[in-house]
């Protein structure tokens, strides 16, 4: 049986235990069974990280101009030891947030240390400082700069799908900013955040700059940071509950919180796709069994091939067939859900389908088969209309549903009649027609023809309940950021 190291806070400086050396058990999504131990956080503990961080940034020239490139030059140094554990970083993957072999390299480990590759790239394209030129005000002509300075402390709360990438997205950003964090991981993956601490620490931060807090209780911390006035930022990704409480919680300290919350993506497959079988039939949702904010969930195709449609999907699930759910196989892409109350409340939505007169064109079932951990086979849902709440409420397991429409007016109206606005795609055989489409789509992000719309060079958020501001990119770093104006008179103004 695999064994994790133990996952230990990290707080100014020092990898520690938890107050009173208390801990839990990180469970394994592949058996249900006991794969590691992690420190249990006490309020005690998330107050003395708050603190560390606080005086890290009030006490020392971390943030400052001056040390721009000292922190650039510790960032790049930090990711070159994440680079050495590239085989722990894949181990936690699988055995933390339940990674399929084949996930481990794309989305959970590559996508995620390239991403970070992407803000070192993007950093020197960070405008510091910006001249907004001379107007004249009572009678003299004054200078305008504009400054861009470290917001402060940042609290960054983060999920257990693909923690190793949302961590890197929310820290690397925070620390080229000049801000000091928190980082709190979700109980699930602690140990993907407890190598945040343990290799800061060798990479040689001043202390307090980075602080690693995490426990069974999933919001003691993230309330303690959301709530405490010595925290300037909140980074929260999760769930659009959750991200409704932080915001309600965060008001009283008029804390920034930026939020990369839920979605419900559709597809778009037009008329005239130049591939239309292979267009349907690459969306079955089966990467990391479906666990995804971003993930396409709603397969939105024309009436007139509605029924070409089922077939293809019913084709392309049938040749996936029982290819998955094997956590030494390297070509398997999906494994179990996160838990059993990840597959619980899935299944719940799986029987909701059921019950909203959808038709269940293939999946629908629990594996134990498959082991003793929390596996779904992949599922698909037809005949389904977009006023059904599986068609509008995030599942966050393998499950996917096809909705017909009449043209490109009645597909960007069902794509829009959602809560959420995160990404999308639009696939057309004329790029014309599938960028017009695309642009209508409120969302934060639209793949037209399967283009690469989500990156670390480029600002990834949503629209509506699917958040506010944008992570990775310029705009990723510039979160953490505030721009003060500088004004000084040069001169008197002539008479006219």
């Amino acid at each position: 049986m695999t064994t994790l190291p133990d996952a230990k806070l990290f707080i100014d400086g020092k990898l520690r235990d938890a107050a009173g050396g208390r801990t839990y058990d990180i469970i394994s999504p592949w058996t249900g069974e006991v794969v590691g131990k992690a420190a249990d956080a006490s309020a005690e503990d998330v107050n003395e990280a708050i603190a560390a961080a606080r005086r890290a940034f009030d006490e020392t020239n971390w943030g400052s101009d001056e040390n721009r490139q000292t922190r650039f030059e510790l960032v790049k140094k930090y990711r070159e030891l994440f680079e050495q554990n590239r085989d722990r970083l894949a181990a936690l993957a699988v055995h933390e947030a339940g990674a399929a072999q084949g996930a481990v390299f794309r989305a959970h480990v590559n996508m995620a240390l390239d991403g970070w590759d992407d803000y070192l790239a993007v950093f020197p394209k960070v405008e510091w400082e910006k001249d907004y030129g001379e107007k004249e005000a009572f009678g003299s002509i004054h200078k305008r700069v504009g400054v861009r300075e470290p917001v402060g402390v940042v609290g960054a709360i983060t999920p257990w799908n693909v923690p190793l990438y949302v961590n890197i997205g929310k820290v690397v950003a925070a620390l080229l900013a000049g801000c000091t964090v928190i980082l709190k991981p979700a109980p699930n993956t602690p140990g993907m955040g407890a190598i945040f601490g343990e290799l800061a620490k060798e990479a040689g931060f001043p202390d307090g700059v980075i602080n690693v807090v995490f426990g069974a209780d999933p919001a003691l911390a993230g309330e303690m940071l959301v709530t405490d006035p010595r925290v300037d930022l909140i980074s929260f990704t999760g769930s659009t509950g959750v991200g409704k409480r932080i915001m309600e919680q965060g008001a009283a300290t008029l804390k920034r919180v930026f939020l990369e919350l839920g979605g419900k993506s559709a597809k778009i497959v037009l008329d005239d796709a130049p591939n239309f079988a292979m267009e349907v039939g690459m969306t079955m949702l089966v990467f990391h069994a479906g666990q995804g904010c971003a993930v396409q969930s709603r397969l939105l195709v024309p009436r007139s091939r509605y029924e070409e449609a089922k077939a293809i999907l019913k084709g392309a699930y049938g040749q996936f067939g029982d290819n998955w759910g094997d956590v030494d196989n390297p070509a398997h892409i999906m494994g179990p859900v996160i838990s059993k109350r990840q597959m619980d409340r899935v299944m719940s939505y799986i029987e909701l389908g059921k019950e909203e007169g959808a038709t269940l064109l293939v999946g629908g079932h629990a594996r134990p088969d498959k082991g003793g951990g929390y596996f779904i086979e992949p599922t698909c849902f037809v005949d389904v209309t977009n006023d059904m709440r599986i068609a509008q409420e995030e599942i966050f397991g393998p499950v996917l549903v096809v909705i017909p429409f009449e043209d490109d007016d009645d597909a960007v109206r069902i794509a829009n009649e959602s809560s959420y606005g995160l990404s999308g795609g639009v696939s057309s055989g004329d790029h014309e027609r599938a960028v017009r489409v695309a642009k209508r789509v409120r969302t934060g992000s639209v793949s037209v023809n399967n283009g690469m719309c989500i990156a670390g060079d480029i600002p990834f958020g949503g629209y509506k309940a699917s958040g506010i501001g944008r992570e990775w990119g310029v705009e990723g770093i510039e979160e953490y950021t505030d721009v003060k104006m500088l004004a000084w008179p040069v001169g008197q103004a002539q008479p006219a």
